[in-house]
């Protein structure tokens, strides 16, 4: 958020600065520097200038009941809702689909549910990559990794894997960010009983506009933030407009996040890039870091509802669920592993008992010639 104040601190030492009567200059208290007046008001023109647009601009509010749609009677009617009674979850499909089991927690009691709550989406993003594909990515995800459990490859079901659309709210903003950077470089020199690094130190300011196009959070709780972080992007110039159609032979989890909700991590995601790009313009210093706390201010804002294709499969090991998932466009795999705490320990020693005869005689070699 974009403050419509402006705080005047020290550039050297951060602490308050103040006009002292009959004097011509300003002090810090602090630390002892003096500023010369035109200096102070020079320095502090962008903050003022950043503060007067702020107040002056009503930060942009996304519209969350314009995202999505209604369903009509006719693709409501077709529409199948299956709850697990273990977890929970809440699963859509088109009436001919039957999920077999939960793809969150791996249960095999889906129960039917009536259809209602779920506004329709406003896009989709048909999936590219088939089931076959999808197998082999997580058999493929399996293969150099020596810590596995025996026990854990030899049961995975990959036939198991299952096509899913996971809501998505996608927001578009244009925004103002400001930041300040504490930029510095090191001159060394050498005498002849030591060395001597002299650091210069700068205050650079940046700002700018950006205008950033269709921010994915993702509407469910169940899956994790990480996975789904993990499997983008995905290429918004393939989304169409949705329609029931695509659902077929597939399942589509019913948001549990709704829009409003998910407007933070939307903010979270735009500012931490502004602030990345403005520091990124900083250049020819041995080092930069941010100081003080940057301006964010959206000037526009729109959101939409969408569908992104995810292959996934959750599978149990001695008790514990572990979750593979795959970008239905692009392929992308991830996933969790159990690790054989037997092999964790075994496979270095056989490596020490190897090398070390190896090393023992490579020592002895150099101690006789």
């Amino acid at each position: 958020m974009a403050e419509s104040s402006v705080s005047y601190k020290c550039p050297k030492c951060g602490a308050p600065l103040s006009f002292q009567p009959g004097r011509d200059t300003v002090s810090c208290e602090y630390c002892g520097t003096e500023f010369e007046i035109a200096a102070i008001e020079a320095m502090f023109a962008r903050d003022q200038e950043a503060a007067r647009r702020a107040a002056e601009t009503k930060e942009a509010e996304f519209d969350t009941a314009a995202a999505g749609g209604e369903w009509s009677p006719e693709e409501s009617s077709a529409m199948a809702m299956q709850t697990c009674s273990s977890c929970g979850a809440e699963l859509v499909s088109d009436g001919n689909t039957m999920a077999t089991e939960c793809a969150y927690c791996g249960s095999p009691n889906m129960m039917p549910a009536k259809f209602e709550g779920m506004v329709k989406p406003d896009f989709i993003l048909p999936f590219k990559k088939t089931k076959k594909e999808a197998q082999e990515a997580l058999q493929s995800f399996y293969k150099g990794k020596y810590l596995l459990p025996d026990g854990f490859a030899g049961a995975n079901r990959t036939k198991d894997i299952q096509a899913m659309y996971v809501p998505f709210w996608l927001f578009d903003a244009d925004v103002f960010a400001r930041a300040n950077f504490r930029a510095e470089n090191d001159v060394r020199r050498e005498t002849a009983d030591e060395i001597i690094t002299e650091t210069s130190v700068y205050q650079c300011e940046r700002a700018g506009s950006m205008h950033f196009a269709r921010i994915p959070v993702d509407g469910s709780e169940r899956m994790d933030d990480a996975y789904m972080d993990s499997i983008e992007p995905f290429d918004y110039a393939e989304l169409v407009p949705f329609s029931s159609a695509y659902l077929t032979g597939h399942l589509a989890d019913k948001y549990d996040v709704d829009a409003e909700a998910s407007i933070p991590r939307a903010d979270d995601r735009m500012r931490s890039t502004a602030i990345d790009t403005l520091q990124k313009t900083v250049k020819g210093y041995d080092r930069c870091s941010l100081t003080g706390d940057p301006s964010f201010l959206r000037e526009s804002a729109a959101i939409s509802y969408a569908m992104m294709p995810v292959w996934i499969l959750t599978t149990r090991y001695e008790g514990k669920p572990y979750t593979f998932m795959m970008n239905g466009q692009t392929g992308k795999f991830v996933g969790s592993l159990p690790i054989d705490k037997r092999k964790s320990w075994l496979y270095p020693a056989i490596a020490l008992a190897v090398f070390w005869p190896v090393l023992y005689f490579i020592v002895q070699y150099f101690m006789t010639t």
